[in-house]
């Protein structure tokens, strides 16, 4: 399988000034998901902070996400996790 897997956005976000059309999203290591968890109490913070982390960015550029978008990289979440 690829080390990244791209996602297209259907809505565009602006990082840094620069528009988005798509993010690639590593594939998690074991690091990632005990990272997430010792930090952040509910489950929607952790994803978050992980799909960031994946995407390199910050969780705020991921909040202004639309939710449509947000739910494609839930979807690859779960395929890396095997929950497909």
């Amino acid at each position: 399988m690829a080390e990244k897997v791209t996602v297209s956005l259907e809505y565009p976000i602006t990082v840094g000034g620069v528009e988005v059309k798509s993010l690639a999203l590593r594939r998690p290591k074991v690091r990632d998901v005990v990272a997430v968890n010792k930090s952040y109490d509910s489950d929607a913070e952790r994803e978050l902070k992980l799909i960031a982390n994946l995407a390199e960015l910050a969780p705020d550029e991921l909040e202004e996400m639309d939710v449509k978008d947000y739910v494609k990289l839930q979807a690859q979440l779960k395929i890396f996790f095997g929950r497909e």
